[in-house]
């Protein structure tokens, strides 16, 4: 599975264990997770049962919060690289395998925000209980009323009264926030807005989901779905007063905060999705080979078009596939910081590759492509959100071409170089 990068013994014994309780304990519990979800308003007010076997049989077998690298005490001792493989496997069943592992979205990142930057009495308040799955966490950034891609663009206000902070904004699209297992809000606002350095007014502060104040006005669909009972909501912070303990590694760093916590999260939803890919590519091939079907007198498959695209869609998955895995490695080797370029570029190519994938295996389904008989409907939902979700693929366009751009006076001072060396070249007679 890894090519050219290698992985510890240990995480190819998880690969395996992963890859049986995925395709022996989550797909086959997919319907009945659906099913127990509930309808209206219980949708979220209740957490399906079956997610608490399968949360037990994760942890028995030893597949628990594999997602925090192993320079943190509290992780498994594998590396992002090692972990990306893992997150793969996952995303053959995200709806169910991710949270059965306690490695879903927005709990990593806010897990190991906590395991970063949080205090001894922050992590044993909030990091330890996220790790053991008895609560479930939300980050809120976006904001309904302005440009959320340009997080200096976010209003919402955390002003520092006494021992204090109060904290009033609007927020939009909180990944968790509808979960009645939330409990806990890391909060991005802006507590110092005057300060010259735009990246040093935003601070993040602790907010529990109980606090007065805190209001869920509704949950969002993405493209019909409400995906409860986590939710994408809309939320209200109205005069929310915290401690100031429950500051985040201090005043004016959110960004610094935001930025370790984007990086890997990024590449986590990124090698996912190949995993949706590898099985949307799955469902198509079982289609389009079935003797049953049969279009002009031939098996789908034998269509020249058909044959190409399966043929595209494998060359895709597997470029991606190495464009991510080479991302987690430089993450591993330099951090996120420095591993900013890969993950930018893997954040743009694969999710509009998966967006290709789905799209070629719906279109060999027919009607039934779109419907509720295969996942392909919801992969598409989920694919077409995945462009927008933690910066959009113009801000990562926008990131790449600045770093490209940088190297314009290097390449014209190389080009000089080679044109003075042939010069040279043609008046020694045409000799070194």
């Amino acid at each position: 599975m890894t090519s050219i990068f290698e992985v510890s013994p240990r995480c190819k014994e998880l690969q395996k264990k992963l890859i049986s309780f995925v395709e022996n304990d989550c797909l086959p519990a997919e319907e009945v997770y659906e099913s127990q979800v509930g309808a209206g308003d219980q949708r979220w007010k209740t957490t399906p049962p079956i997610m608490d076997e399968l949360k037990a049989k994760a942890k028995s077998l030893g597949l628990w919060n594999l997602f925090l690298p192993k320079s943190y005490p509290e992780g498994p001792g594998l590396t992002n690289l090692e972990y990306a493989t893992l997150c793969e496997i996952t995303g053959r069943c995200p709806r169910v395998a991710p949270e059965a592992l306690n490695c879903s979205a927005p709990d990593t990142g806010n897990m190991e925000v906590f395991a970063k930057y949080g205090t001894p009495e922050q992590k044993q308040k909030w990091l330890v209980p996220l790790m053991n799955g008895q609560i479930r966490s939300a980050f809120a950034m976006t904001e309904i009323a302005v440009s959320s891609s340009d997080a200096t663009n976010i209003e919402t206000r955390i002003e520092r009264v006494g021992d204090h902070y109060i904290i009033n904004g609007h927020k939009c699209w909180i990944s968790g926030a509808g979960d009645p297992r939330c409990k806990v809000y890391l909060v991005m606002g802006k507590s110092d807005p005057d300060n010259e350095h735009k990246y040093r007014q935003q601070s993040i502060v602790i907010v529990p989901a109980d606090t007065p104040g805190v209001e869920v006005v509704r949950a969002m669909t993405v493209f019909g779905y409400d995906d409860a009972p986590e939710g994408h909501c809309e939320v209200k912070f109205t005069n929310v007063k915290v401690p100031v303990a429950n500051i985040i590694a201090g005043e004016g760093r959110g960004f610094e905060v935001i930025q370790g916590r984007l990086g890997p999260g990024r590449i986590h939803h990124c090698m996912r999705a190949i995993g949706m890919a590898e099985r949307s590519l799955d469902v198509m091939i079982a289609r389009v080979t079935d003797p049953s079907r049969r279009t002009f007198g031939k098996v789908l498959a034998r269509h020249g078009t058909v044959a190409a695209d399966v043929a595209k869609i494998r060359i895709e998955i597997n470029a991606s596939r190495l464009m991510v895995l080479a991302a987690a490695d430089k993450i591993d080797k330099l951090n996120a910081k420095g591993a900013m370029r890969d993950i930018a570029m893997a954040k743009v190519m694969v999710p509009q590759m998966l967006q290709r994938t789905i799209d070629l295996a719906i279109q060999a389904h027919g009607a039934a492509g779109v419907g509720q008989d295969f996942p392909l409907a919801r992969f598409a939902a989920g694919a077409r959100t995945l462009r927008i979700a933690d910066g959009p693929d113009e801000v990562h366009m926008m990131q790449l071409a600045r770093f490209e751009l940088m190297r314009g006076d290097e390449i014209r001072e190389k080009d000089k170089k080679i044109k003075a060396r042939r010069a040279q070249i043609l008046d020694n007679g045409s000799k070194l």
